[in-house]
């Protein structure tokens, strides 16, 4: 038996609460990322774009509803959320399992053809610098030209005094926000234990886990800065790199291909 619709929207809509703990002004950031898209591909009839680490699905269902005329190929590592994005957002997207940053990644996407956009968010802090570099590095290649790779996450402060009080700034509106969110990340993964319709999900998430040659992938957070995820988009053959919107130090960071 799959997973019901109601289950789905009923842990994906806890999953939205719990990540407001974390995402400061989290919609004004999706908002953004939809803008920066829909002005690249303006003269693109059918844009291709792929969303990478997609969870369940906030980010792709935001995207096909802004652009409904977009092909989007969601990815991501991990059967329960990709179970749960499928299942609530079935229309949206077409999906993929698929370990980010792995040798060969890219290949099991099934891509007609470039793409016109890539985009993340709160995803490739995962990726080790190494992993993240070879990704940078592939997406480059993927991507036509003026075509983009949009990046919105949480950057460590590089070491000056005004991104230094910016990292502080958005410290504190997520302080003064965590007091409307009752749940956290922690909590919303030990409730879903308890869920006997997610058992199985839960089991396929444990096993695919396990491989040892998985383990460079997955760090929690690589530490890596702006200025650093700049140089290594540099570096990946994108010509110009640089942030577009940023409150504390969460940022939306741009990548143009040449």
């Amino acid at each position: 038996m799959g997973l019901s619709r109601a289950a789905a929207e009923r842990w994906v809509g806890r999953w939205e609460r719990q990540q407001q703990r974390y995402a400061v002004d989290r919609e004004e950031r999706f908002t953004v990322i939809a803008d920066v898209v829909q002005h690249s591909t303006a003269d693109r009839p059918r844009p291709m774009i792929v969303d990478l680490g997609c969870g369940p699905g906030s980010l792709t269902a935001r995207l096909a509803e802004r652009m409904p005329a977009a092909e989007i190929v969601a990815v991501d590592r991990d059967p329960l959320l990709l179970a749960l994005a499928r299942t609530r957002h079935a229309a949206a997207a077409r999906y993929v399992e698929a370990v980010i940053g792995e040798p060969g990644w890219t290949d099991v996407l099934g891509l007609p053809g470039p793409l016109d956009a890539a985009v993340s968010t709160t995803a490739l802090h995962c990726l080790t610098e190494e992993s993240l570099r070879r990704t940078y590095q592939r997406l480059s290649a993927l991507l036509r030209p003026g075509g983009v790779l949009v990046n919105a996450d949480h950057f460590p402060p590089d070491d000056t005094q005004p991104a230094r009080i910016a990292a502080h700034v958005g410290a504190r509106r997520s302080e003064r926000l965590r007091a409307f969110a009752h749940e956290d990340w922690e909590s919303w993964w030990a409730a879903t234990a308890e869920d006997p319709e997610l058992a199985g999900l839960l089991a396929e998430r444990h096993q695919s886990r396990q491989p040892a040659h998985r383990q460079d992938v997955g760090v929690g957070h690589n530490g890596l800065c702006l200025s650093r995820h700049t140089a290594l988009l540099r570096q990946a053959g994108f010509a110009q790199a640089g942030p577009v919107w940023q409150f504390g130090d969460s940022h939306v960071l741009v990548a143009v291909r040449p």
